[in-house]
């Protein structure tokens, strides 16, 4: 079988193909672009195509640098043996040079060694020996930040240094601005966006209560504000207009991923979570507020020039708690609207 499979090797051609195998969240794909970047950088005829979740295409298709998006369904640590099986050989026709593998466990790793891609690189992770030819070393203490250690992938140099990061770019639709902006009565550069969500858990999401003493002081000076999210952020948004009690915008839930790249397009700040819409906003080219609590700037920075950090830096901080243990929640609690507020340059 294992011949089998690599006998598709020979089909590879001389044209510079990638498959990347992408990673599962909304951060973590925009970040993703950076490698992207750093590809097409070293030979602009590079193909890339990007295996992912099915969700994640419409973030995927607004890479400029990516050919083609290829979804794979599976449940949160389901193995699906045969459907990666199925798809290898399928993928086994476009005679990919190599491929990249971003996340670390080896079911993520069985695409491509079905599909005989002949060149396979990602970090060791869950004992991938067989599944990749070519690992890399990962050195958290050189590559301190997420970003780095997806760039580092598309390099063959000293693994001591930590790679130039190339800022993502999402495309935005003109068209699909204008017609949101219309659909929802908003003026392009009179609005801010209030991100409350955070879908790895409370340690780090600002207070509620905190983004509605916000949201009430620029409505006050008649700038529009709308709360953006998915549904599971429907109650926040709700709660945080109730609190305001002013006209502010809740479209959370009402929007799809391709609706809020544009309509953050709109907006003249972002005042967010470190959340994976935190990473559109930077992305899209809006000044952005970033609010850290049990996260660190450190490691998942916003990838742009027109960023404002809040971040205590506590004793307990970073700690990548889902909850606070402590109960407190400090790292966010003592950061005032009042320090938002100065961040955000609104006339």
């Amino acid at each position: 079988m294992i011949a089998d499979i690599h006998n598709n090797a020979k089909k590879a051609g001389s044209t510079p193909s990638v498959l990347i195998i992408g990673p599962s969240w909304v951060g973590d794909m925009v970040m993703m672009q950076s490698l992207c970047i750093t590809l097409k950088q070293q030979n602009p005829n590079t193909i890339i195509d990007v295996v992912a979740p099915a969700w994640s295409l419409p973030i995927l298709k607004r890479m400029r640098e990516v050919r083609d998006v290829i979804a794979l369904d599976l449940q949160h640590g389901e193995l699906g043996l045969g459907r990666r099986w199925r798809l290898g050989r399928r993928l086994s026709q476009k005679g990919y040079n190599r491929a990249i593998v971003i996340p670390r466990s080896l079911k993520s790793a069985l695409v491509p060694f079905f599909a005989g891609v002949p060149k396979r690189r990602g970090y060791l992770g869950e004992m991938r020996y067989l599944l990749l030819n070519d690992i890399k070393k990962l050195d958290k203490g050189v590559l301190t930040q997420t970003v780095q250690r997806y760039v580092a992938l598309a390099h063959n140099g000293d693994d001591r240094v930590a790679p130039p990061i190339p800022f993502p770019e999402l495309r935005v639709s003109d068209r699909g601005r204008d017609n949101l902006a219309k659909r929802f009565g908003l003026e392009h550069g009179n609005v801010v966006a209030l991100l409350p969500g955070a879908e790895y858990g409370p340690a780090k999401q600002w207070p509620l209560e905190c983004y509605a003493e916000v949201g009430a002081e620029l409505s006050r000076k008649e700038c529009q504000v709308v709360v953006m999210g998915s549904d599971k952020d429907s109650a926040a948004g709700e709660k945080i207009v109730s609190l305001a009690d002013r006209d502010i915008l809740n479209l959370c839930g009402k929007t799809s991923i391709e609706d809020v790249i544009d309509l953050l397009s709109l907006c003249e700040t972002a005042v967010t979570n470190d959340s994976g819409l935190m990473h559109v906003a930077a992305a899209v080219g809006v000044d952005v507020v970033a609010i850290y609590g049990s996260s660190t700037p450190d490691y998942t920075p916003p990838l742009t020039e027109r960023v404002s950090i809040l971040y205590r830096r506590l004793e307990c901080s970073p700690c990548f708690e889902r909850e606070c243990r402590f109960g407190h929640t400090k790292c966010l609690a003592e950061i005032t609207p009042q320090q938002v507020l100065a961040l955000i340059h609104h006339n």
